[in-house]
């Protein structure tokens, strides 16, 4: 039977015979299959760093977590004793008793104020 020359021949009359057509896609495949393992590979590999960062990240923020919470119990502790202490002045205070207003500067000292938290005794670790 004699070849015929029309379009949809045409592709064939260029591509190589079919023995090579069928090796040529097999390494086009293997080849294919490789690059995907390799990607699928690294994907992996940082979806495993990410779950890493993520993990030390959240051991990180517990650490805080827990160092904030220690904190806010020892100021309220600190903020219970303080109260307390006010409680038992007001009534021998001679400044409130009087009536007339007197400005912070007077009742307590400028370096009350800019003393942390921690500088009470009884607060001490």
């Amino acid at each position: 039977m004699p070849h015929s020359s029309d379009s949809s021949d045409s592709s064939f009359s260029r591509s190589p015979p079919p023995g090579k057509q069928d090796s040529s896609d097999d390494v086009r495949k293997v080849q294919r299959r490789e690059k995907n393992r390799i990607a699928a590979q690294k994907s992996r590999q940082r979806q495993t760093q990410k779950a890493d960062t993520l993990h030390l990240e959240s051991e990180d923020l517990e650490k805080q977590n827990a160092a904030l919470r220690k904190e806010i119990k020892q100021l309220t502790e600190e903020l219970k004793y303080f109260t307390s202490v006010l409680s038992s002045h007001e009534p021998l205070c001679s400044v409130l008793a009087s009536g007339t207003p007197s400005p912070p500067e007077v009742v307590y000292s400028a370096h009350a104020f800019h003393q942390p938290h921690t500088s009470s005794p009884r607060f001490q670790p």
